[in-house]
């Protein structure tokens, strides 16, 4: 049970209530990391602000929820694994193999795979990538703008992947328990 309420929408406060009906209004339903968000507007509307802009960047959907999977799977966010699974499945059309490997920190596609190799770096060592590390993802062709957004999904990632741990939020995704990384 979350820590603190998951308020359903019209008993959120009301400086967050447009901003959820938005988000139905826009995927069908208000997930619970949404909804545990309503409780600061705040909170609520730089996420969706930030997630908002990003997700008409340069990155395609498949790569930013690589990313996704990986960050979460690096933190142990069990929410984030499970919604990123449902959306890597649903939207993306990521067979469970690559979901696999991106929860590994790699990529079965080529390309894809310098970009969540340093996801998973960047997650891993808060930010402290090496030269080469860098090279590998240029060299892989990814562009400026992808480099900047890439780091900037892994900390979009990173505000979720904590506030659903710390929180312990409800999942509301068919589950996916994270591993135990030693």
């Amino acid at each position: 049970m979350s820590r603190i309420p998951i308020p359903a929408m019209e008993q959120a406060p009301s400086a967050a209530q447009p901003l959820l009906a938005s988000a139905k209004k826009q995927l069908g339903t208000v997930p619970n990391l949404l909804r545990i968000l309503a409780n600061s507007p705040a909170a609520l509307e730089a996420y969706l602000g930030f997630s908002g802009a990003l997700a008409k960047g340069a990155l395609d959907a498949a790569t930013r929820e690589r990313v996704a999977l990986a960050v979460a799977e690096v933190n142990g966010c069990e929410y984030c694994l499970s919604a990123h699974t449902y959306l890597a499945r649903k939207v993306a059309k990521l067979d469970d193999a690559e979901i696999t490997a991106n929860r590994s920190g790699a990529s079965n596609d080529m390309k894809a795979d310098a970009a969540i190799r340093f996801a998973a770096k960047l997650a891993r060592e808060r930010g402290q990538v090496s030269e080469a590390d860098f090279a590998a993802v240029k060299h892989a062709g990814y562009s400026d703008a992808e480099l900047v957004e890439i780091i900037a999904h892994v900390g979009l990632n990173f505000f979720t992947n904590t506030v659903n741990v710390a929180l312990d939020t409800d999942i509301d995704f068919p589950r996916i328990g994270a591993r135990k990384i030693g």
